[in-house]
C-alpha cells in the first residue's frame, strides 16, 4: 500500500489505538486522581502518533527517521509508566498486559518502518 498521508502509516494507527486505550484507562478510579502519572502517560501515548505525523511532513527520510525514533521511545515510556500504574493498583494485570502488548506492537512496527526507511533512501 502506498503511503500518501500520515494516517496510512500502520505505526500511527497503532499509536492512535493505544492513545485512546490509555485515555480510557486513566479516566477511571484512582488513576484519574493521580494527575502526574495520568498526564505523563497520556502525553507519552499521544506522542507516539503525533511524532509520526510531524515527521511525515519533514521532507527527508533522515528527519522522518528521527521523529520515528521519538515515537518508538514514547512506546517504551508508556510501557514503563504502565508498570507504575499496575504497582499502584490503578489497573489490573489484564489491563496492563493488553496495553503493554499494544505498546510493544506499535514499537515493533515503528522500528520496522525505521529500518525500511534507512535501507530504502529516497532518490
Amino acid at each position: 500500500m502506498k503511503i500518501e498521508r500520515f494516517e496510512d502509516i500502520e505505526g500511527w494507527q497503532l499509536g492512535r489505538k493505544l492513545a485512546n486505550q490509555i485515555y480510557d484507562l486513566t479516566a477511571c478510579g484512582l488513576f484519574a486522581a493521580d494527575f502526574g502519572l495520568k498526564d505523563q502517560i497520556q502525553r507519552a501515548a499521544g506522542s507516539i502518533m503525533h511524532n509520526i505525523a510531524e515527521g511525515f511532513d519533514s521532507g527527508t527520510n533522515p528527519e522522518f527517521v528521527r521523529f520515528l525514533g521519538y515515537s518508538k521511545r514514547s512506546c517504551t515510556e508508556v510501557q514503563s509508566e504502565l508498570y507504575l500504574a499496575l504497582d499502584r493498583g490503578y489497573i489490573s494485570q489484564t489491563k496492563f498486559e493488553v496495553a503493554y502488548k499494544l505498546a510493544g506492537e506499535a514499537k515493533a512496527v515503528v522500528g520496522g518502518f525505521i529500518h525500511y526507511l534507512r535501507n530504502h533512501p529516497k532518490p
